[in-house]
């Protein structure tokens, strides 16, 4: 039970649609919600006064299982609830379609390294007084059409915040909206802000009262991916409510407009929904919070330029370096640089270690993951041969391919700069066709490179696989098309495990990046400026064949302890900054605090 006192002192709500905690626990789909879990320890091991708030997904996460083309197919994981979750009695209603949906919630608590926890109450509909329809809204993250999601939106955003006074959490300085997915919590805000005053209505004065309290962090770097839904769908959910905005106030009136992206406001939301308007979440969230951030520097260039005249800043993304750091790199640490899990600035006292300890950590993570590879595949890896990895989600703009766009050239550069393996691994989305063909076309290049360059695809990519990928390789490839890499995290994994990254330029590589230092770059920097050319795929390959050819492999076989003062640095450089820990203080300094 949370109990009084731990009640009064909280001081942050941090609400997120997925939040990834255990491997085992499965109520997430990918890398924002890793980043939330992430996120949320450090704080714990910081004793920020937090709560957070996410979704029960029951369904969604899925087994992989991969032909011998590649032909991906799911299987549904099962998994209970209570065997990670305690249930809290509180209860909570929000009203769709004039229904009341009830809501319980599961609790769960993040331990931080001095003993303090950051309490994470996931939402969870499917209850016995629920209609179906309704019952299914907590079953899978992106799982339904557009209004299910909007339906899921208004769950986590209304839903969290009565959910959070039930349990007692009558206040907050901040509530921090992690996408635009959680942005209906500002509705929520307004309308106790208006109550309190003793309206129906809302005016300028609580605008301004629920922007002093609110705080949002946008990953998404193309107008796409921000969450739109027709007005139809907002009157649909909420038929009893479209006159909720005094429209006679200049404020209510400006932010009705920037929401629906209109010059002039309509006369309701009614009124508004059979005109045809859109719902713009982000919009609504910029229009309600008081400090806007992207997560790294060339994301917030990005942004800016999506969203002109709004000040959005930029705190660039981390990982939390006890989670990510392999055994033997833990060891390591612990031996040379005690206090890095308080401090994990102090990591940059790895340059003084001895290349020799560690090349020997090293070499243990790499027997780690190849112990992985001869168990989902049967394959034994040669630990001497130097080893590339690529793990990210199958998708088009993530580009797993690029690396085999020349397979003559791959084949040459094994037989003429030194001999290299390939560790790849993903999942596609189960309606991501593009996806699913990149997969296949990896396994036909793998075939095709089984004598020269032998190449490895694990199923079932999950946290674990992950963990043991970003630690084991002897250089992490990432080659997103530019500038849809927000941030990017599994770079900043392989650099706490001494990993470099030969990486596009773009999301925190931009700033992790020195060449031949820390790591090394694919093709140029771009800024994404009017006038740039476009993107030559068939260019930034030949950069990637390059760099391998001629200074990382050359350097791998003949200058081993050159290419261990780059692992060292990679270790110093990049992990002892991009990590969560630096990220969550950021926001206290930043956005918290303000």
């Amino acid at each position: 039970m949370v109990t009084e006192d731990a009640v009064g002192k909280r001081k942050i709500a941090y609400f997120s649609m997925e939040i990834a905690l255990e491997n085992a626990m499965p109520s997430y789909s990918g890398g924002l919600g890793v980043l939330a879990g992430d996120t949320i320890r450090a704080a714990a091991d910081l004793r920020l006064p937090m709560v957070a708030v996410s979704l029960l997904y029951r369904k969604g996460f899925f087994v992989q299982h991969l032909a011998d083309d590649g032909s991906q197919s799911e299987e549904p994981v099962e998994w209970r609830v209570e065997d990670f979750l305690v249930e809290e009695n509180a209860r909570a209603s929000v009203t769709i379609e004039g229904r009341k949906v009830e809501l319980r919630c599961w609790r769960y608590q993040a331990k931080g390294i001095r003993g303090y926890h950051v309490p994470i109450y996931f939402l969870d509909a499917d209850l016995e007084e629920n209609v179906e329809v309704d019952r299914s809204l907590t079953g899978s993250l992106y799982g339904g059409d557009s209004y299910y999601r909007l339906c899921q939106e208004v769950l986590l955003g209304i839903g969290g915040i009565r959910i959070l006074r039930a349990l007692g959490y009558e206040q907050f300085e901040r509530y921090h909206m992690n996408e635009g997915h959680a942005a209906l919590l500002s509705l929520e805000l307004l309308a106790e802000e208006a109550r309190a005053a003793g309206r129906k209505r809302i005016r300028g004065e609580d605008i301004e009262k629920v922007k002093s309290k609110c705080v949002f962090t946008t990953h998404t770097p193309v107008p796409a991916g921000h969450d739109r839904f027709p007005m139809a769908f907002l009157t649909r959910v909420f038929p009893n409510q479209t006159d909720f905005l005094d429209l006679s106030d200049i404020a209510s009136a400006a932010l009705m407009k920037r929401v629906l992206q209109v010059q002039e406001p309509y006369a309701d939301l009614q009124v508004a929904a059979e005109s045809g308007a859109t719902l713009n979440m982000t919009q609504l969230a910029l229009g309600l919070t008081t400090y806007v951030n992207g997560v790294a520097k060339q994301h917030g260039v990005t942004s800016r330029q999506m969203f002109p005249g709004v000040p959005i800043e930029a705190i660039t993304n981390g990982v939390h370096a006890g989670t990510w750091t392999a055994p033997s790199f833990h060891q390591l640490f612990d031996r040379y640089v005690p206090d890095w899990k308080e401090d994990n600035y102090s990591l940059r006292g790895m340059l003084a270690v001895p290349p020799e300890e560690v090349w020997a950590a090293h070499l243990l993570a790499k027997h780690e993951l190849f112990e992985l590879v001869r168990k989902k595949t049967g394959i034994k890896l040669n630990p001497e041969v130097f080893t590339i990895g690529f793990a990210r989600r199958a998708t088009a703009y993530k580009r797993a391919d690029l690396l085999l766009s020349d397979l003559d050239r791959l084949r040459q550069i094994a037989a003429h700069a030194g001999k290299f393996q390939i560790v790849f691994a993903g999942k596609a989305h189960p309606n991501d066709g593009g996806g699913k063909d990149l997969i296949r076309r990896i396994f036909q290049a793998k075939k095709a490179l089984r004598k020269t360059v032998p190449t490895v695809f694990l199923d079932n990519y999950n946290m674990e696989v992950g963990a043991k990928m970003t630690s084991g390789v002897d250089l992490w490839l990432n080659t997103p098309q530019f500038p849809l890499e927000a941030s990017g995290t599994s770079g900043m994994k392989a650099a706490l495990n001494g990993v470099p990254s030969l990486s596009i330029l773009d999301g925190w590589w931009v700033e992790g990046h020195i060449e031949g230092i820390t790591g090394w770059s694919i093709g140029e920097l771009r800024r994404g400026l009017p006038g740039e050319p476009p993107i030559d795929n068939r260019a930034e390959a030949d950069s990637i064949y390059h760099k391998l050819e001629s200074a990382i492999l050359p350097m791998f076989y003949y200058e081993r302890r050159k290419f261990i003062e780059v692992m060292q640095h990679a270790i110093a450089v990049n992990g002892s900054y991009f990590n969560t820990q630096r990220m969550v203080q950021d926001y206290i300094a930043n956005a918290y605090i303000r």
